[in-house]
């Protein structure tokens, strides 16, 4: 009963953090580049072949860790980095309301690869909008080793922890915070 009381308690929070979250820049966190760079080791880990996408990637957006809750009305929330040549461009919060059956929490990570630079433009613009749950591949053994870029994107996540049922409509949203020499409009 009392892991039961836990993942309402966290669906409800991640709700009411989405809800009443202002859109500023994120704070700096001394610790996400760390975080950004074992959640990157620990894909390679998973699967050898991800060391190409990450080498082949024209960009990549990494989140550690996405929070996701929700009882009938679901939310998800997180902070990662976005790369460009191996080198950070700026912060990224991504975002995700359901509506739907669901019930519980959990925590993942998620790596999305761009092959192109027109894919990275319209997510860094947040004209980008990743959809369904289906979008995203889960990274186990292998399962890197035949899954194409849709729409410029490949999605990839590793669970990690928690237990959450679900058949629910949303989209993720992105919204990005370029580092002080970077520009949107500069050539890359």
């Amino acid at each position: 009963m009392k892991a039961i009381e836990k993942l309402m308690q966290a669906g409800a929070i991640v709700i009411v953090s989405l809800i009443s979250s202002p859109d500023v820049a994120l704070a700096w966190n001394p610790l996400l580049e760390e975080e950004v760079q074992q959640t990157i080791q620990t894909f390679k880990e998973k699967d050898s072949k991800f060391e190409a996408y990450f080498e082949e990637a024209y960009a990549y957006a990494v989140f550690p860790s996405v929070g996701k809750g929700g009882i009938v009305v679901g939310g998800a929330h997180g902070k990662g980095l976005v790369f460009v040549n191996g080198h950070s461009i700026g912060k990224v919060k991504i975002s995700q309301v359901t509506l739907g059956v669901q019930w519980g929490g959990q925590a993942y990570r998620e790596v999305i690869f761009f092959n192109d630079k027109s894919s990275l433009d319209a997510f860094l613009e947040g004209n980008l909008e990743v959809s369904g749950q289906a979008s995203a591949v889960a990274a186990t053994k292998g399962a890197s080793a035949d899954m194409p870029y849709k729409s410029g994107t490949a999605v990839f996540t590793q669970a990690i922890g928690g237990l959450m049922y679900e058949a629910s409509m949303g989209g993720q949203k992105f919204k990005f915070f370029p580092n002080d020499e970077y520009s949107l409009s500069e050539p890359n």
